[in-house]
């Protein structure tokens, strides 16, 4: 049996014909276009094995996506917020063997399996013969150093094939900001080409943009993290940009604060919805602008649970399992009908809402894709500088979300400057949400009973008054 997601996918592109799939940088690429350019992005590729795309937001980005899947190929995403140190271990766990990238200078040179979109696309085109059975994507979780856990969705693609329909009021217009290589960018395009919609690409955010597409191209879906959407309302434009376009503006990655959610609904109206989700569940709970309608109770709550998943409290952990599921992670067996522990803590309320009150582990979601970071890598970064005798790291509450915060005792006083341990920390991991936005320097660190080092007392006074741990 044929894939139904590549059955309706291959359906869009080639009977779209001069509608506008793809608009960035003023230049528009039609359905028909795209097709042209999948013919030879497929042309170009090998039956099978597993294909890496490292590359950015770009209409040849998902339609190689698209092209290796057709190949029956395993496509690994290389996630545009992964650290330097996780996109060489991903690669190598996942037994890659086409790497399609962008900047190939990023790759070890003489890496025979490395290419480029130039490379692939300088062929004559060929139509796919005959289409696999099923698609697998495989994204690296965030955060961790030398051995990243690599997640395994299929399901989850024809799912969408089932739930993206074009929209009966007319084709929207979407405006991507979040990286294709991530699970919600990832979801927003392909959601788009089944609903045979318009895609505005932003190469990167710019708040600016964002309010500028918008009113020039009269979006009517996007989706923003906490972050993004504080550096949008706040912005000098806001006040006058005509945003009455917009029909939907999803908001997820990471916890959003009441003010920010109350403040969305005022400035965009009641198209408002938060979501809740994982990279390994992508849809677990949702929360609509009327469910918020006369209840400010539920600015704090993440929602419902969705159709087809399902979530428990277990020690004050929510556990979940359902429809939206990965497979389950590399090298392990699938996850199957076993429930999945978050690693947030929560609480339901009478009526079902969910609300998020903290995390079982030391992990901060920070940065502008609220990307999980795991404060023992960036602990052991530290660690590796000669100077560094010890250090702690944890998340701390910013204007909008979390911050990475370091305690370092020095191997003497005065012997390094927080802007050193920075650097240090930026050298290393190679991307910007891992360095500590604050350092503070210590005599020593604070230990428990057992001789661990307590973070829970260096924490406490960035937390103190607060409702929640998370931000």
């Amino acid at each position: 049996m044929e894939s139904l997601f590549l059955t309706r996918v291959l359906d869009a592109l080639r009977s779209g014909g001069e509608e506008v799939l793809f608009v960035q940088d003023g230049a528009e690429t039609g359905y028909g276009q795209a097709f042209e350019l999948l013919r030879r992005l497929y042309a170009g590729l090998p039956e099978g094995g597993v294909v890496a795309i490292d590359a950015g937001n770009r209409p040849e980005t998902v339609l190689l996506q698209i092209a290796a899947q057709l190949r029956g190929s395993t496509v690994l995403l290389v996630a545009a917020s992964a650290s330097s140190p996780d996109r060489l271990a991903a690669v190598g766990m996942a037994g890659v063997t086409t790497l399609v990238a962008e900047n190939p200078e990023d790759w070890p040179a003489g890496d025979a399996r490395v290419t480029t979109f130039g490379e692939l696309v300088d062929r004559d085109g060929t139509d796919p013969a005959g289409l696999p059975g099923s698609v697998t994507v495989v994204f690296p979780s965030g955060g961790t150093t030398g051995t990243p856990k690599l997640i395994r969705h299929s399901g989850i693609y024809d799912g969408m094939a089932h739930i993206f329909a074009p929209d009966p009021a007319g084709p929207g217009r979407t405006l991507l900001i979040a990286p294709m290589t991530h699970m919600t960018g990832n979801a927003t395009v392909l959601g788009a080409i089944l609903r045979r919609e318009s895609v505005v690409l932003l190469r990167g955010f710019d708040a600016g943009a964002v309010l500028d597409a918008i009113a020039e191209h009269r979006i009517t879906t996007l989706s923003l993290t906490p972050a993004r959407l504080a550096a949008v309302l706040d912005h000098p434009a806001m006040t006058s940009c005509d945003v009455s376009s917009v029909r939907g503006l999803s908001l997820g990655a990471a916890p959003l604060s009441p003010r920010r959610l109350a403040q969305a609904l005022d400035v965009f109206g009641p198209v408002v919805g938060q979501g809740y989700g994982l990279t390994e569940a992508p849809m677990i709970a949702s929360i609509s602008a009327a469910e918020l309608d006369g209840r400010p109770e539920r600015l704090e709550s993440v929602g419902r649970i969705v159709p087809g998943m399902e979530a428990r409290i277990d020690d004050g952990e929510v556990l979940v399992r359902g429809l939206s599921m990965m497979d389950g992670y590399h090298g392990v067996e699938p996850i199957g009908d076993g429930w999945l522990r978050t690693g947030d803590l929560g609480r339901f309320d009478r009526e079902g809402y969910l609300y998020l009150l903290d995390r079982a582990n030391d992990v901060i979601v920070t940065g502008e894709h609220g990307t999980k970071v795991h404060s023992t890598v960036v602990e052991n970064a530290l660690a590796r500088h000669p100077l560094v005798r010890s250090a702690a790291v944890f998340g701390v509450p910013g204007d909008d979300g979390e911050l990475v915060h370091a305690v370092v005792v020095p191997a003497a006083s005065g012997a390094l400057s927080a802007d050193e341990v920075r650097a240090h920390v930026r050298e290393f991991f190679g991307r910007e949400h891992f360095v500590p936005s604050d350092v503070d320097f210590a005599e020593a660190l604070p230990l428990t009973a057992i001789g661990k080092v307590d973070k829970r007392a260096l924490r406490a006074p960035f937390w103190a008054g607060r409702r929640r741990h998370i931000a």
